[in-house]
């Protein structure tokens, strides 16, 4: 489905009540389209996460104008399916990003330049602070 209104039609068939009643639940799905207006932008809320998110920010059910409950988490299920054609997790989204150099590179704290931390290798006790390194440690410099 292309627009939200669509989303909030297909509820209204699905639950009663009026578009009003879903629309702001299918907006909060699709806001991502603001920074990304390509299908990419599902990756940010489209997925079992994004699910029980919408069901945090909007609570467990409404009541729509027919004054029927509806579980909220239902809406965002059907919203997703509409979109994808099954509920992925977010983890289905990740795997797909290919890490870059970018991502993995880590700058050091503040007031943290030139720490060195003594880690012991698989299996060692841990080397103490005040004691020097000792042969089988190894000594990462931050």
């Amino acid at each position: 489905m292309a627009h939200c209104y669509y989303h909030a039609l297909s509820s209204v068939r699905k639950w009663g009540g009026t578009v009003d009643d879903y629309l702001p639940l299918h907006q909060w799905f699709d806001q991502s389209k603001a920074i990304l207006a390509d299908p990419r932008h599902r990756a940010l809320r489209h997925h079992a996460e994004g699910i029980f998110m919408l069901e945090t920010l909007f609570g467990e059910t409404l009541v729509n104008a027919d004054g029927r409950v509806v579980p909220v988490r239902l809406v965002g299920e059907q919203h997703v399916r509409e979109d994808l054609g099954s509920i992925p997790s977010f983890v289905d989204w990740a795997r797909l990003i290919t890490p870059q150099a970018w991502m993995l590179r880590g700058n050091p704290l503040d007031g943290a330049e030139g720490v060195t931390i003594d880690m012991p290798l698989p299996g060692e006790a841990g080397a103490s602070r005040n004691v020097p390194p000792v042969a089988g440690t190894v000594s990462t410099m931050i």
